[in-house]
């Protein structure tokens, strides 16, 4: 089974002034970390609210400093349990990114392709009216290469 886990990050960042300087300092900052190990780690704002459930920007700033909320989305496969996905992904996550908060938010159990394609019908009409017009082509190019080659 593969699953999709979501994982919150409190990204600190410094001298900043505003919560869209933070945020896209955050983002870099967060980005340098995971890369290259962790390309594939999706980065976004998080969201925050309110106890009374007001909508609040990611970044809380103070005194120059902020705190940036950011969703760190990555794909873990072949695990059991979508437990046993959260804990891989916090421990991928934390080994880049030392001495910040993490927190799973989600984890969701993803479809394989091969089951998609199969679901979406049965693509016999849409594959032999490819087939036999690419097979024509791939046939005439065949020649073609081995005439250059052998000119060459």
């Amino acid at each position: 089974m593969d699953c999709r886990v979501v994982v919150e990050a409190a990204i600190p960042v410094y001298d900043v002034t505003t919560p869209d300087e933070a945020i896209r300092i955050a983002i870099s900052k967060t980005g340098e970390m995971l890369n290259p190990d962790l390309s594939y780690v999706e980065i976004s704002m998080g969201s925050r609210t309110s106890p009374d459930g007001e909508e609040l920007p990611p970044a809380f700033i103070a005194a120059d400093e902020a705190l940036v909320a950011l969703e760190l989305e990555m794909t873990v496969f072949n695990v059991e349990q979508q437990e046993h996905a959260s804990r891989i992904a916090r421990k991928e996550i934390g080994q880049r990114l030392e001495n910040v908060p993490l927190k799973v938010l989600s984890v969701e159990t993803v479809e394989d392709a091969d089951d998609e394609e199969d679901d979406h019908g049965d693509g016999a009409d849409d594959g032999d009216d490819a087939t036999g017009d690419d097979g024509d082509e791939d046939d005439d190019l065949i020649p073609e290469f081995d005439d250059l080659v052998e000119d060459g």
